[in-house]
């Protein structure tokens, strides 16, 4: 196959130099990435100035933008054939529950669904990984599944690894997201000139992290595969608001 592989840390990342190594001894890889850390970055596209593209030395392409730019622009008119699936990762760091809503990562993963193809996003549990061979070797198996058996065209696979040895995995689980309290507040400092700065504080601790969740799978070592929607539309609400709207 001609798997894409891009990530939301940028090109020289060493989740995405990992994944490359080994999928490139079965499989044709391009690599299409950020030039820098887009971490966080969700879905946004950029709009108002050119991307630019340059290739590195170690083959990979890098974009000055954001993983969904990076994905659309390889398979909408980068690559001379269009590729056969997407990956994204493997990302340093979980993304599970909530977020799935602000992840680079998974964003990447969307886009390619989005253009009509296969796509699996990847990530280890530890912001420093030491593992990432466990976490190739589940997408390598993933992949393999997927040959034989294709998703459904909705879906894309969000796949969380706990940063292990692969020894002292328990297994794959089918999960669904959890969910966390609310995000601790922002931390405001003051820069030289006097005037306020804020960062981002740090996302809440896990709620929902019960038994058929990625949070409780995650904890008991199993690899934790989540299937998401790209059609975010509530349907059980459907009726419900054409009453509501018409006054019944």
């Amino acid at each position: 196959m001609h798997i894409l592989l891009s990530n939301d840390d940028g090109y020289r990342a060493p989740g995405l130099g990992a994944m490359a190594e080994v999928l490139s001894e079965t499989h044709a890889v391009t690599v299409v990435a950020p030039e820098r850390d887009r971490s966080g970055s969700s879905n946004s596209l950029t709009l108002e100035r050119p991307l630019r593209v340059h290739l590195a030395d170690n083959g990979f392409y890098f974009v000055n933008g954001t993983p969904t730019d990076c994905v659309h622009l390889a398979i909408t008119g980068l690559l001379d054939e269009e590729p056969d699936m997407v990956v994204s990762g493997i990302n340093s760091g979980a993304n599970m529950g909530d977020d799935v809503l602000y992840s680079g990562t998974v964003a990447a993963a969307m886009e390619g669904r989005f253009l009509g193809l296969p796509a699996i996003a990847v990530s280890m549990t530890s912001y420093d990984p030491f593992h990432y061979d466990t976490g190739v070797k589940a997408i390598v198996s993933i992949i393999e599944r997927l040959r034989s058996e294709p998703l459904q065209q909705t879906s894309i696979l969000n796949v969380n690894v706990p940063d292990v040895p692969w020894s002292e995995i328990s297994g794959f689980r089918i999960t669904r997201l959890g969910n966390r309290h609310k995000s601790e507040g922002v931390i405001r400092q003051t820069d030289p000139r006097g005037d306020p700065m804020y960062w981002v504080g740090p996302p809440g601790a896990a709620q929902d992290a019960g038994e058929g969740t990625d949070f409780h799978a995650i904890k008991h070592n199993f690899i934790s595969i989540t299937p998401l929607q790209i059609d975010l539309t509530r349907y059980d609400s459907l009726q419900y608001l054409e009453d509501w709207i018409h006054g019944h």
